[in-house]
């Protein structure tokens, strides 16, 4: 299957993209508009989820960007929040593994999960 692999190196790259421009919108909305945390977040959140969207229909899966499929594709950052926050709970809460390595731990699993959500919802065929 090498176009899952080179699909899948691309959504990485993407993630890695969405990563820094969610901070750098966060960063500039606290420290350059006054803007309390979490509106900062949440207009971080919403800016680079836009153009995850996009990046992922146009670099990661070249397809063409619908509106149905830009409605859909909040829900697979919902399920990657819901998968993480629970795989967060089991390994540091029942595994007791250290809360600052967690999160690392938690992305091995929540990227290959997200990747398939997310190419079903942008390439159904």
């Amino acid at each position: 299957m090498p176009y899952i692999n080179h699909e899948f190196t691309r959504f990485a790259v993407v993630g890695g993209i969405n990563t820094f421009t969610y901070y750098a919108i966060y960063l500039g909305c606290l420290h350059l508009l006054h803007l309390n945390y979490f509106l900062s977040h949440i207009i971080g959140f919403l800016v680079s989820m836009v153009g995850s969207f996009f990046l992922n229909a146009y670099f990661t899966y070249k397809i063409k960007p619908t509106l149905v499929k830009f409605l859909q594709f909040p829900l697979t950052q919902l399920a990657n929040t819901l998968l993480t926050a629970m795989l967060l709970f089991l390994f540091v809460g029942i595994f007791h593994l250290n809360s600052s390595f967690a999160p690392i731990a938690v992305v091995f699993f929540t990227v290959p999960i997200t990747f398939m959500m997310t190419r079903r919802v942008m390439k159904p065929s």
